[in-house]
């Protein structure tokens, strides 16, 4: 079975066409700046993926199903989802939620209903591996209205690459999902952690939105809405000016300058608002898996994801070095040398696993939507 498995950003489209069984590509692409000039629309795109097929595949391409990833699900979708108009139009009416991702999702589900009609379509969604959580980690502390009519409450996001990679981790410790207790940290440009106990999402940091909780590369994670409000009462910025430099000049960027890791972590020897920059990443990404560390009785594991937490040993090691409370100790040369496969940086006495496990959310879309059509 060949699964083409659709990731759309508001200017940008990755593709790849997956075996979901052996996790072979048959082929990959990316397309960007769609709407800014460079390409015109999801559409556009889509016939720019479909020239790549036939010129590389032919056009008896093999696809036998399309699945998408969409940010957003709201309360509406728990689990992987059959396309139909009416779950497009349910995809569309969350763009407020997600308002960068949902519409480019809605457009390009669409633009692949009229290019491919009797192509069966699955949508995956980020939100889903969060709707486990108990509504005390959900719930927030403001008038029940606000939940009950307009959905204010925490979602969480990067839920297809936690679970995908609670589920490795398990399997590297010798052990089934359902008894995994443990903290997943996803760190990228955009960046959650999530405590899992018994294989399910129990609390995560991102929140009604992607931009709660950790620092991330551009996007400030927690914040005192106190800000926000004196911000605007103060004249200096409207709502969309705030929204803009919340989630697009903050973080890593708004600290030091630079918003990739790697280019802050060079940084620091030199630059004290890198040094503050990782400082202060670090210390935010601490006091949350410590405090997950209580809320699931105890990790058995601590796993690094995404391209920061596969990819950075300098900030893993920062990381783990405030840990030293709760037993962790890292293994110097295991964290230096981290293979492109699931593996182990902890010392042998540390009282919890710590390990590298590369994400791989495209091959979890494609297990998911042949299983839903499997079991159609």
């Amino acid at each position: 079975m060949r699964v083409l498995v659709m990731n759309w950003g508001s200017s940008s489209l990755k593709y790849v066409i997956i075996d979901p069984e052996t996790g072979d590509e048959a082929l990959s692409g990316n397309i960007e700046e769609i709407g800014l000039g460079g390409v015109a629309d999801h559409g556009e795109a889509l016939g720019l993926v479909t020239e790549h097929m036939d010129r590389e595949l032919g056009s008896d391409h093999g696809v036998d199903a399309v699945g998408h990833r969409v940010v957003h699900g709201g309360e509406k979708f728990s689990e992987p989802a059959l396309v139909t108009p009416e779950v497009i139009e349910e995809i569309d009416a969350l763009s407020p939620l997600a308002p960068l991702h949902n519409p480019a999702a809605a457009s390009g589900l669409r633009a692949v209903s009229e290019q491919w009609p009797d192509l069966p379509q699955v949508v995956v969604f980020d939100t889903a591996f969060h709707r486990t959580m108990p509504e005390k980690a959900w719930r927030y502390a403001i008038p029940d209205v606000l939940y009950k009519e307009h959905g204010v409450r925490r979602y969480g996001f990067h839920g297809t690459s936690h679970e995908y990679v609670a589920g490795v981790a398990a399997t590297t410790l010798g052990i089934a999902s359902a008894e995994f207790n443990g903290i997943v940290a996803h760190l990228g440009n955009g960046a959650s952690v999530t405590a899992i106990r018994a294989g399910k999402s129990y609390d995560t940091s991102m929140g009604y939105t992607p931009l709660a909780g950790l620092v991330m590369g551009t996007r400030s994670g927690d914040l005192d809405p106190s800000v926000v409000t004196q911000l605007i009462e103060r004249g200096l910025y409207t709502a969309d000016e705030l929204d803009v430099m919340l989630n697009k000049r903050s973080g890593l960027l708004g600290l030091a300058g630079r918003s990739h890791m790697k280019e802050v972590v060079d940084a620091a020897a030199t630059s004290p608002e890198a040094q503050l920059a990782l400082d202060v990443a670090a210390y935010r990404l601490q006091k949350y898996i410590g405090g997950y560390h209580v809320a699931i009785g105890g990790a058995q594991c601590l796993v690094f994801t995404g391209g920061i937490g596969e990819n950075s040993a300098p900030f893993r090691e920062i990381v783990c070095r405030g840990l030293t409370p709760l037993g962790v100790e890292l293994d110097e040369e295991a964290n230096n040398n981290v293979a492109k496969e699931p593996t182990v940086i902890s010392a042998e006495g540390s009282a919890i696993t710590v390990m590298v496990v590369p994400t791989d959310e495209e091959v979890a879309i494609a297990k998911a939507t042949a299983h839903l059509l499997s079991n159609l």
